[in-house]
Parts: structure tokens; C-alpha cells; sequence
């Protein structure tokens, strides 16, 4: 698996040639945002860089009242922060590189994928220390489409319930008795210090994460070379190539927050193992699966598996 601790572990680094002026972050404000914002901060500080951050508040974290996949997507997480990019008011911008469009608008480019911390699932849950144990009917919280039909897959006698806002909203909700669990991503658990809330962490054969889940994507505009050169450092190589093959398969099926669709890739040595998962929305608790392997260190070669493995889903009919 590919992993990092949940601290930082700042280390003392040779400062590279600092770009010219100060680093300014754009992030969402949401606690994880500032903390992921954070960390990168005092990576490229540790490395000689003047660094200052930019607070905003996106619409994803404006709508609250529905759930993604009816009110645009995940890119609504990502829009303000590109047009302060844009207009040259931010230079980064850090996201969890889940909720990243597959496809970036002209003009940007993915500078960086850093070392992925756990990308499983968390059960979380005041009364019930796993899925197994609730009774049916249970209400379990989520907003993700990938996470419903896995969870039907499990366990279709339960209520699964719309779950929006930021992690701490979301565990407020849960505390406030609104459901008898929750899923959340067990990595922006660990990066703010709430791994004990954690009951459960879904082994990967139960709940396949989404694409990109758990690792950092830092965006910057394509033309600023100075900036690739100094993110480079932070760069997590075996993180980025699994991603690249996971991001392929969504890419390759269309995928957004309204494709309930799964995809997770590991690394053995030289070999990339990808598997993928796809959910009927409209209701059967039935799976479609498919899944490659490839030797190889290219992430051109881990997108072209990404493509193959999309294929055989479709070919089994997920659409």
C-alpha cells in the first residue's frame, strides 16, 4: 500500500534556488484544506521558499443541500481556486486530489502528486464498531455514489442517506444522531488527528477507493516552469504512477462524482496492479469488476492500463 505517517516529518533538506517571490497557496478553508495547505507549506519553507497562504471558500462548500453529482461535480471544489491561478492572485493551489477533475482546463497543469497516505475507507460510528454489526434498516451517511453502491453491495438492506459538508460537519451529524454510521476517507481522519473515531478501516476488497483518493495534487498554471521545477522535490513517484492508472479508468468511463465508479491501484516491485469497480445507480446491488497488471515505471504506460481496464468494465457492461 502506498502510504505516508500522519505527521509530517520535516527534514532538513539542501534549499533549492527559491523562486523569485513568495509562493502564495490558493486553498479551500475547511480544516483538512488548511492542514494539507499547511503541510505543504512548511515543505517548500524547509526548502528555502518564501510561502503565504489564500484562504477561499468554494461553491462545493457553499451547496450543501445537495449532493454533488446534481449540482456540477467535484470541480466545484477546484473552480475558485483555479481563477485565482488564473488572474495571478494564487500560484498553487493544493487539492486531495479525489475531488480533481480528470480533465484540467487549458491552461493548467498537475505539477505534483505527493506520498499518498491511506487510501481505504473508515467506518465511523458512536454505537457500532462495523458495518456487519447494525441492524436493517440502519441509516449510513454518504453523498458519494461509489461508496453507495459499494455499500449496497454489502449490505442492501440498509438506508443509505445523503451526507454533505466538510469532515467536521459531517461528524457532527453523526454525533447529533442523524445516522447510525458514517464513511468517510480514513486519510483526512489520520491528517487531523481523528484516527481514534475510526472503528473500521474497509479492507480494499470491501469498499475499492475512488481514484486519487488519499494522495495531494498540486495544480499550478502549465506556463509556470519555475514553479514545476520547485514542486518537483515534493513529488511522491509510485503515488503518482498509481494514480495515473486510476484517473485513466475514470477518465476513460467519463467519470465525475456522477459515475459510480471505483479504482484503486498498487505497486509489487515493478508491477502496477489496477482494479476498478463499477455500481448500477438506479439500484441493483450487482458489481461489475475488472482488473490489470503491467510492468512498467511510465505514467504514460499506467494511463494506457487505466484505458484497458475501463474497457473491460464496459465491455461487461457498465456505461
Amino acid at each position: 500500500m502506498l502510504a505516508s505517517t500522519t505527521a509530517p516529518n520535516y527534514q532538513t533538506v539542501t534549499p533549492l534556488s527559491p523562486v523569485k517571490t513568495p509562493i502564495v497557496i490558493a486553498t479551500r478553508e475547511s480544516r483538512l484544506a488548511l492542514w494539507q495547505a499547511e503541510h505543504v507549506k512548511a515543505l517548500l519553507t524547509a526548502r528555502g521558499h518564501a510561502v503565504s497562504l489564500l484562504g477561499m471558500t468554494t461553491l462545493g462548500d457553499q451547496i450543501l443541500d445537495r449532493t454533488l453529482s446534481k449540482v456540477g461535480g467535484k470541480g466545484l471544489f477546484v473552480k475558485e481556486l483555479e481563477v485565482a491561478l488564473e488572474e495571478g492572485r494564487a500560484d498553487i493551489a493544493v487539492h486531495s486530489l479525489k475531488d480533481v477533475p480528470m480533465e484540467l482546463p487549458d491552461g493548467f497543469a498537475l505539477a505534483c502528486v505527493m506520498e499518498r497516505e491511506d487510501p481505504r475507507d473508515a467506518w465511523v460510528s458512536p454505537n457500532f464498531g462495523s458495518l456487519a454489526e447494525l441492524p436493517p434498516g440502519a441509516v449510513v451517511g454518504t453523498s458519494s455514489l461509489r461508496r453507495t453502491v459499494l455499500l449496497r453491495a454489502l449490505r442492501p438492506d440498509l438506508r443509505i442517506e445523503p451526507l454533505r459538508g466538510n469532515l467536521d460537519t459531517r461528524l457532527r451529524k453523526l454525533d447529533e444522531g442523524q445516522y447510525a454510521g458514517i464513511v468517510l476517507a480514513a486519510a483526512g481522519l489520520k491528517r487531523l488527528g481523528l484516527g481514534a473515531r475510526i472503528r473500521q478501516v474497509f479492507a480494499e476488497d470491501q469498499m475499492l477507493p475512488a481514484a486519487g483518493q488519499g494522495a495531494l495534487g498540486i495544480e499550478i498554471r502549465a506556463d509556470r516552469a519555475d514553479l514545476m521545477a520547485a514542486l518537483a522535490p515534493l513529488a511522491h513517484a509510485n503515488s503518482w504512477l498509481a494514480v495515473s492508472a486510476e484517473r485513466a479508468v475514470s477518465r476513460a468511463m467519463g467519470g465525475s462524482c456522477s459515475m459510480p465508479l471505483a479504482a484503486h491501484a498498487t505497486i509489487t516491485g515493478p508491477t502496477l496492479h489496477l482494479r476498478a469497480a463499477w455500481g448500477d445507480p438506479g439500484g441493483s446491488a450487482t458489481l461489475i469488476r475488472a482488473s490489470g497488471q503491467a510492468t512498467t515505471d511510465s505514467r504514460a504506460a499506467a494511463e494506457a492500463l487505466g484505458a484497458q481496464v475501463a474497457q473491460e468494465l464496459r465491455r461487461q457492461g457498465a456505461h
